[in-house]
């Protein structure tokens, strides 16, 4: 009876988690106009519950933060917004609220490896040809013998555009 309970407890948990999980992805993802309060306030508002115990359950749960959790969804947003909308940086910047165009690009770099100018002449070159790497042909992922005046580095896929080669 008690693992009963107990189980039913982490289902609870696991649930509440899923909540937050899908209100973040919706949120970034499928939202048109900005959120007007931040992240913790709005969370807390929609599931009614204090936002450090939300933000407690989710890490335990996920194994990040809700921090790095939005982070990462916001730039999968801004990478898609780059390769597939007319907008422009400061127009997603808005969009996905940054405080400014530099916070976005700091943390897009951070997280990606890239700024997102270069993103995004990576990604319409990658869609106009297969790029390869001028020196070693190879396309499969980033080589080590990237040529950045030119941006003929190796990738398969937009989504393999993360940390550059040391």
């Amino acid at each position: 009876m008690l693992r009963t309970g107990l189980e039913l407890m982490d289902d609870k948990k696991r649930a509440l988690v899923e909540k937050i999980r899908l209100i973040i992805i919706e949120t970034i993802h499928y939202t048109e106009e900005p959120l007007t309060i931040n992240f913790s306030m709005y969370l807390s508002q929609k599931l009614l519950h204090n936002y450090g115990n939300l933000a407690s359950l989710f890490s335990e749960v996920m194994g990040v933060t809700i921090e790095q959790f939005i982070i990462t969804h916001k730039i999968d947003r801004v990478k898609e917004l780059l390769v597939y909308d007319k907008l422009t940086l400061t127009e997603i910047s808005h969009l996905m609220n940054y405080s400014s165009v530099a916070h976005l690009t700091t943390q897009f770099k951070k997280v990606t490896g890239f700024t997102p100018t270069l993103f995004k002449q990576l990604a319409v070159k990658k869609n106009r040809q297969a790029v390869k790497c001028e020196r070693c042909n190879i396309g499969i992922k980033l080589c080590n013998n990237y040529s950045y005046k030119n941006l003929n580095l190796c990738i398969a896929s937009i989504d393999n555009l993360t940390k550059r080669p040391k």
